[in-house]
């Protein structure tokens, strides 16, 4: 989603030069006035703008979807922890991207590492130039700063504290994502080296799925979830509807995540880029339930309906990276391809003891590390070097300092519960309000 900076304007009027066509001279005068007045320059602005605006608030609902998917996957005594820390992360994104996070993404980066560390500034509308308005632009970026920090909650969910989490989210939202979003779409030295991410696989998902794994590891597992020798104890979810309806909101907000980074409305050509980004990420998200609900099939002899949620959002990931280039075909194939990951990643982090209560690091982590590889299959600018130093150097970055900022919080504030209070769930002892307190755990009490 590398910033505008050029666009195709205007579209042709057709038929003001047949209406005087008998006219000679005249008629082609007026028809040449009439394309004029169509391709006006506040006609591009216009869609631009709109695009940014509509795709944004499609991206910003995304929040409704992974609140309501981790509320539907955690126990019932974690629901109302899970709501707050969503809420929470929204709102502290939206303002560490206006204090620093733009600027430090699009600023002067020239090739670099990060722009300036200084708040943003938007113009008055008066004076608002351009190919879009600048306001529209910084909450379209904004959103996707946002989505990035909700994959982390959902990996730890049940077991970390509310205000060491809130800290983390402010140096992800406001350092951490922004300076690599700087190396890519502020047109930095990835972009410069001919780096491919359209909308994100790498640059959002991958970035979140590092820090959420470096999370899981110096928080460890739930307690409960790993016996002796192997064993591996489920703990089922608060509510399946709840987490479908999640999905569901994430698989809408999408369009806007992939749609919207085509960054122009403003010609028949993007209009129609648009169109086919909109129909290849819907197939790649159908094509990964499918592969996830046969799998499944084959491997347990039962479909796996949480897995076929993460199968959906895993094809959306794997798209994410390139949705403009692939055929319908490859669309399929790459989203079906995500799918197959979360079937195999899942059972693979159990063996090691990683607790990822909703699948965050197979769909975001190892999908968008997926996606960014497909991306040379269909895009011919792209290299699989290219690709790979970009992925390796994302990665490491964004492991390297969220490990460490772990660590610091867990040695300063500590981050995460005590048993006592892990066991009485996170809704009693942090928050105050039980999600569900007439037949949950506070019915049980009574």
């Amino acid at each position: 989603m590398k910033k505008l900076s050029t666009l195709l304007t205007g579209a042709s009027v057709v038929g003001a030069g047949l209406v005087l066509a008998s006219h000679g001279a005249f008629a082609q005068d007026a028809a040449a006035e009439a394309a004029e007045a169509a391709a006006a320059p506040g006609v591009p602005f216009i869609f631009n703008t709109l695009l940014f605006l509509i795709a944004g608030f499609l991206v910003m609902f995304m929040a409704a979807g992974f609140a309501m998917l981790e509320a539907g996957l955690v126990r019932t005594k974690n629901v109302s922890m899970q709501c707050l820390k969503n809420v929470g992360i929204y709102s502290i994104a939206g303002i560490m991207f206006w204090l620093i996070g733009y600027n430090v993404m699009y600023d002067g980066v020239d090739g670099g590492y990060f722009g300036s560390f200084t708040w943003t500034v938007i113009p008055d509308p008066a004076s608002d130039t351009g190919d879009y308005a600048a306001a529209s632009d910084w909450f379209f970026q904004m959103v996707f700063c946002a989505t990035t920090a909700s994959i982390v909650s959902g990996t730890i969910a049940e077991r970390v504290k509310l205000w060491p989490f809130m800290i983390f989210v402010v140096f992800l939202t406001g350092v951490f994502y922004p300076i690599t979003g700087a190396w890519q779409w502020g047109g930095g030295w990835l972009a410069e080296m001919g780096f491919s991410d359209f909308a994100g696989s790498t640059i959002v998902h991958s970035v979140g799925g590092w820090a959420a794994l470096a999370g899981a590891l110096v928080i460890g597992p739930r307690i409960g979830k790993f016996g002796t020798g192997g064993v591996v104890h489920a703990f089922p979810g608060s509510s399946i509807p709840l987490a479908t309806l999640g999905m569901f909101i994430l698989w809408l907000g999408w369009f806007g995540f992939n749609g919207g980074s085509q960054l122009a409305l403003g010609s028949m050509e993007d209009a129609s880029s648009v169109a086919r980004i909109f129909v290849n990420t819907n197939m790649a998200a159908g094509a990964g339930v499918v592969v996830v609900m046969i799998l499944t099939q084959i491997f347990y002899r039962k479909v796996d309906v949480t897995m076929a949620l993460n199968g959906a959002l895993a094809g959306l990931v794997s798209i994410t990276a390139e949705p403009l280039a692939p055929s319908l075909l490859m669309s399929a194939i790459i989203g079906g391809i995500g799918g197959a990951i979360v079937v195999i990643v899942v059972p693979l982090l159990d063996k090691v003891k990683i607790d990822d209560v909703v699948g965050a690091i197979p769909v975001h982590l190892v999908a968008g590390i997926w996606g960014t590889l497909a991306v040379p299959l269909t895009n011919s600018d792209a290299s699989f070097s290219t690709q790979i130093i970009g992925i390796v150097a994302v990665g490491i970055f964004t492991f390297v300092v969220s490990l460490v900022l772990w660590l610091i919080l867990k040695a300063i504030v500590g981050v995460r519960p005590t048993a006592e209070e892990e066991s009485l769930g996170m809704d009693a002892v942090e928050v105050g309000i039980e999600a569900y307190p007439e037949f949950g755990v506070g019915g049980q009490r009574m």
